[in-house]
């Protein structure tokens, strides 16, 4: 892994990321698309050491299970000092959640506030992948 440049804050690696804090529902209702957005996801990026802050969307559409919601911000929380780029920070949140939910289908998109006059989008949908 690369080394951040510059002055840095101390930062965590991935093993802090908490998957633990994730609870789930019961869900025995119809099929049904939901979609869950926050505006308050941070990171840090491991090569500047700066903070990344953008917005996560999680759609699903549940088999059996639904996120509860307090739990899913505590998960995104532990997210805050932990150094993990844009791209795998998506990867990740999408890998942690079908595994932990296993839905008929999910898509994580992040978009990440303007560094350097670059908006950073990321899209992982369960149907595109192989």
């Amino acid at each position: 892994m690369p080394v951040a440049e510059g002055r840095v804050f101390k930062f965590d690696d991935e093993s802090s990321i908490r998957t633990d804090f994730l609870e789930t529902i019961d869900y025995e209702g119809n099929p049904q698309e939901i979609t869950y957005e926050t505006d308050e996801f941070t990171a840090v990026c491991p090569f500047s050491g700066l903070p990344d802050a953008g917005m996560v969307e999680i759609l699903y559409v549940p088999e059996k299970k639904l996120v509860e919601l307090k739990s899913l911000k505590y998960y995104f929380i532990s997210f805050r000092n932990a150094g993990i780029y844009q791209e795998a920070a998506t990867d990740r949140i999408f890998k942690d959640l079908m595994k932990f939910l296993a839905p008929r289908r999910l898509v994580v998109t992040t978009v990440y506030n303007v560094r350097g006059g670059i908006r950073s989008t990321c899209v992982m949908d369960s149907e595109t992948l192989e």
